[in-house]
């Protein structure tokens, strides 16, 4: 199985998704601080990212005279309708996770195991075995995740964390049918379009659980800004990005670009929340970033 692209297209492939995996990192920092000032479920917080983020989105595209391009055709409404269910799907079976296990777990497994499910499917799919450099990358980005978030305390019983672990399992398998189905491009739908439709479909399915739960943001300028910033900059900027990388990066390479979330979400809370890490979890930052490099960077296929 072969990664490879030309060189330019490799080239702003690799930034776009290096791009989207930084920006992705910034958001759990800022759903967090969300979640807090405003007193609200993270289902809610996971609505208010999709919602905001496609209102931005949408009237960007208005305004850019986007809506004239938009194809009216039977795949761009499939298109747009799957990206909205599978944002949804992913939201909801990850806080599921979290609410069953705890953060460490549903990060790890959520998204250790999205670039393995992407290798398994595309080695049946292309009827050969994955490349060494493949599995090195992968193997690495995982292991590395591993040191880097691994929290053997969970105050949870055997059967939640199988519930936790299977949720977890659900999101990833959501966010690897999405970076599947986004990656063959359709006639005349830009990335843009299709984050804004889709966060905007994925909104609306998650409205009437969140509004169940209390959606109520209190009117201070902290707080709006706030949300402004996170449906803005880790969602509409960085899944823009993210569509727009994987139409010149193998399907892999995209859910190898994820694992930049948590590694990115790690140096700004040590940064800004003064937490302290550990000397198992630096090596597994730094066998984090020498794997993705190893997937970024390998040598081209003869």
């Amino acid at each position: 199985m072969s990664l490879s692209t030309t060189s330019p297209a490799r080239a702003r492939s690799s930034a776009a998704l290096v791009l989207a995996g930084v920006l992705w990192g910034t958001g759990g920092l800022a759903g967090s601080l969300l979640g807090q000032l405003a007193g609200l479920h993270p289902l809610a917080v996971a609505a208010y990212r999709l919602l905001v983020g496609g209102f931005i989105a949408s009237a960007y595209v208005a305004l850019t005279g986007g809506l004239r391009n938009l194809p009216r055709t039977p795949e761009a409404l499939r298109r747009l309708l799957a990206v909205g269910g599978l944002f949804a799907l992913f939201q909801t079976s990850y806080f599921a996770a979290v609410s069953l296990s705890s953060v460490s777990t549903a990060t790890m497994t959520t998204i250790g195991a999205a670039p393995v499910v992407l290798t398994v499917v595309s080695a049946v799919r292309n009827r050969r075995a994955p490349r060494l450099w493949t599995l090195v990358s992968v193997g690495g980005a995982v292991a590395g995740l591993v040191l880097l978030r691994w929290s053997p305390e969970v105050a949870t019983s055997p059967a939640r964390l199988a519930g936790g672990i299977g949720f977890a399992l659900l999101a990833a398998a959501g966010f690897a049918v999405l970076t599947l189905v986004t990656a063959k491009p359709v006639d005349g739908l830009e990335p843009l379009s299709t984050t804004a439709f889709g966060c905007l479909a994925g909104g609306l399915l998650l409205t009437p659980a969140a509004m169940w739960l209390g959606m109520g943001l209190p009117a201070r300028a902290d707080v709006l800004l706030l949300a402004v910033y996170f449906g803005a900059v880790p969602t509409v900027v960085a899944y823009a990005a993210y569509f727009r990388g994987l139409g010149g990066a193998h399907p892999v390479l995209g859910a190898l670009s994820a694992l930049l979330e948590p590694l990115t979400a790690t140096v700004l809370s040590v940064v800004f929340l003064h937490e302290r890490l550990s000397a198992l979890a630096w090596g597994g930052a730094a066998l984090l970033v020498a794997a993705l490099a190893v997937g970024y960077w390998r040598p081209e296929p003869r």
